[in-house]
């Protein structure tokens, strides 16, 4: 009979087992689509790294992992050129839609503003807090 165990500190074979199990059911349904990454980065003069945006793309998906700004160089307009950077490779490269999180005190009037919609929240996510999940269609022009 089968019976459940925990494992505190997870065993490699057992993860590779569970992940081995819903790729082969999920073959059934659609195609794989392992994720394709691709960083854009925000240099200073000194090539010294001050901003970036890390992005994958799946399923001509593009999901923005970090978007980062260094304080020296907020206000600056970078954020929105990383991102129209990031939205015009994923485009390049086939991608027709985007995806990412940001939470409450991050940067969602940010996002809206340059074209994102919210399509879901999770609350208390960390605890007091909110997480936004945003998307946009890259083939609107705004």
């Amino acid at each position: 009979m089968p019976h459940i165990d925990v494992e505190q500190t997870p065993v490699d074979a057992s993860s590779e087992a569970i992940t081995l199990g819903l790729r082969a059911f999920n073959d059934n349904y659609m195609t794989r689509g392992e994720p394709t990454p691709f960083n854009i980065v925000l240099r200073d003069d000194d090539g010294a790294i001050v901003g970036g945006c890390m992005c994958e793309m799946r399923w001509q998906w593009m999901y923005v992992d970090r978007l980062w700004v260094s304080d020296s160089h907020r206000g600056g307009g970078f954020g929105s050129a990383l991102l129209e950077a990031a939205e015009d490779e994923a485009l390049r490269r086939g991608c027709t839609k985007a995806y990412l999180d940001t939470l409450s005190f991050q940067a969602r009037p940010f996002y809206e503003k340059l074209g994102w919609s919210v399509f879901g929240t999770q609350s208390d996510y960390p605890p007091g807090m909110t997480r936004y999940f945003l998307q946009k269609d890259l083939t609107q022009t705004s």
